[in-house]
């Protein structure tokens, strides 16, 4: 988040609740796709005031192979890391709620990575992310921003993982998780 021209690095929860959704105990939105996130009734508000970057070395996606999840690791061809458009409704002067988390920008994944999943977080480059993240910035600049200046598919490359991935444990992390399995796994 840039605030008074200070980068600031702010943890929070992945997932946006309104204060309704969040009393009905609804499960959180967790993206805003790009087309509609300006005129979204939930996320217009974080388009003009909580545009963020989520950093990151990659992510993944899920396709389904015989009736099964299988995961697949997503990642620049070159070493340099992934700065993904989000919007959040934290705010720095505001008691912070359960309802308060981020969600991330979305677009068409296009040729390629499409056959995994249809969408793709909008990553940019380091000076595009720092056009989105100022909240100087015009909205309809950061509407060019996040629509025309996201990575191609063609500087990504992708492959499948282990199924591991899928499993809720907390010993069930780290590098070996990145690791490409081969077809025949």
């Amino acid at each position: 988040m840039l605030h008074d021209g200070e980068l600031l690095f702010i943890g929070m929860n992945w997932g946006y609740l309104t204060p309704k959704e969040a009393a009905e105990k609804k499960k959180p939105w967790i993206c805003a796709r790009v087309e509609k996130s300006l005129t979204s009734l939930y996320f217009r508000h974080m388009f003009r005031e909580g545009r963020v970057i989520i950093p990151a070395g990659g992510w993944y996606e899920w396709s389904l192979e015989n009736g099964k999840k299988q995961p697949w690791y997503i990642t620049r061809k070159v070493n340099k890391p992934i700065f993904m458009a989000g919007l959040t409704n934290f705010r720095r002067d505001v008691e912070q709620t359960v309802e308060t988390g981020f969600v991330i920008v979305t677009e068409d994944s296009g040729a390629g990575l499409v056959d995994v999943h249809d969408r793709r977080p909008v990553v940019l480059e380091p000076e595009d992310a720092l056009r989105w993240l100022d909240p100087e910035t015009p909205v309809d600049e950061a509407t060019h921003v996040a629509q025309a200046r996201s990575l191609p598919t063609e500087e990504f490359i992708w492959w499948k993982v282990d199924r591991a991935v899928n499993r809720v444990d907390p010993n069930n992390n780290g590098k070996h998780l990145l690791v490409p399995v081969s077809e025949s796994a």
